[in-house]
């Protein structure tokens, strides 16, 4: 009795078991492997790896942009003049022996405002035409601190500003005099000169 109830009850057992690996296959899709299959060397067989599919165009990353070389510092306008007051003054220098002329503003003749208008003009300056309006252009220049190039102003023939030159250097300047009839140079500590000295201006 003992015997028989033994084996009914494997049987159940067996049945049992079987039943549940039936459901598991049909609820997966997939093949149960309880025991080691051949050529598995007593482990399961390891699950498929998927291929990791190569990038598209979408995480393709985009290409590094070159990286700009550091800039040097930035040139000098071009259409900025660059002032260099000894050029200047070579230039003025290089006009001696034009005659005056009144009203004059090129190398045919010039009066003293058309002169040294002509000359800046020769370097991007902008000077005004009249002698009173140079005279209100520009920064004040002490009569020590006077370089090549600056503007220097004299009362002659009327009170104010009425003649204006050009620094050459240390005592001496250029201009377009009427009483000489030409371009020269003459000297700022001279006896006609030094009393009518009213001022220098610096446009550069």
């Amino acid at each position: 009795m003992n015997r028989t109830f033994r084996a009914v009850a494997a049987r159940l057992i067996w049945t049992a078991a079987l039943a549940v690996l039936t459901a598991s296959c049909a609820s997966t899709g997939a093949v149960p492997h309880p025991f080691p299959v051949p050529g598995s060397h007593g482990s399961q067989t390891p699950p498929a790896t998927t291929p990791t599919p190569p990038p598209g165009p979408e995480t393709t990353p985009p290409p590094e942009s070159p990286t700009p070389p550091a800039s040097p510092t930035a040139p000098r306008s071009a259409s900025k003049a660059v002032f260099d007051g000894y050029a200047l003054v070579g230039t003025a220098l290089s006009l001696r022996g034009a005659p005056y002329r009144n009203g004059g503003a090129d190398p045919s003749g010039f009066d003293c405002s058309g002169f040294t208008q002509y000359v800046f003009r020769q370097y991007g300056i902008a000077l005004p035409r009249d002698v009173r309006e140079q005279y209100r252009f520009g920064k004040t220049v002490k009569p020590e601190e006077l370089t090549a190039g600056d503007l220097v102003f004299f009362t002659t023939t009327e009170p104010g500003a009425s003649h204006v030159a050009i620094a050459v250097g240390g005592d001496e300047f250029v201009h377009a005099p009427s009483s000489s009839g030409v371009v020269r140079v003459e000297h700022l500590s001279s006896t006609y000169w030094a009393p009518r000295f009213i001022g220098a201006k610096r446009v550069n």
